[in-house]
């Protein structure tokens, strides 16, 4: 079985001083280094997403723009994949099919930002594809989301989403849980 590390959306502004800050990126992105470092030493293959967001109002990961970047602690490598994207779903008119195709990948352990949004999206669309997930939930992070008058803490949005797609769509656990498989 040929495993892929799949990274998500994981850009400069979601961090400190970005235009979209999520909740804790810093400790997330500790973990998505950690998973970055075992596949690179293993050398597995490395797919890396960047959302450009080209939807007219929208007020971050704007194109040609600092933000829309990927994270400089994950600069991707020669020989690593990288795929852009305009919408949640990493497969949705991109080449990522044809990356997993073409590099005979059976599985995909997934990490990145939002847990709300293109995580759970994506890892739900993995099941069209037949693709088996492993979802790092502490390498995930995302935001307090406004609901009827009332903020949902991001703990309990993250929470709610890994619940969620536990056992059906992915298998969710620690980055820690996985590196000792």
């Amino acid at each position: 079985m040929s495993k892929a590390l799949l990274i998500i959306d994981v850009q400069n502004d979601y961090f400190p001083g970005g235009r979209a800050e999520l909740h804790e990126p810093l400790a997330a992105l500790a973990n998505i280094e950690k998973a970055l470092r075992y596949f690179r030493g293993e050398q597995l293959a490395v797919i890396h997403v960047r959302h450009v967001n080209t939807r007219e109002g929208a007020g971050f990961f704007l194109p040609d723009t600092e933000g829309a970047l990927i994270h400089k602690n994950l600069t991707p490598r020669a020989g690593e994949h990288v795929v852009t994207k305009h919408a949640p779903n990493c497969f949705f008119e991109t080449n990522l099919p044809a990356i997993i195709r073409d590099n005979a990948i059976s599985k995909l352990v997934i990490c990145g930002m939002m847990s709300h949004m293109c995580i759970d999206t994506t890892v739900r669309a993995c099941k069209d594809f037949a693709l088996p997930v492993i979802l790092l939930e502490d390498a995930c992070a995302t935001k307090d989301l406004p609901w009827r008058g009332q903020i949902i803490p991001a703990a309990t949005v993250h929470n709610a989403f890994m619940a969620s797609l536990n056992g059906m769509f992915a298998e969710v656990m620690p980055a820690g849980e996985f590196f000792s498989l």
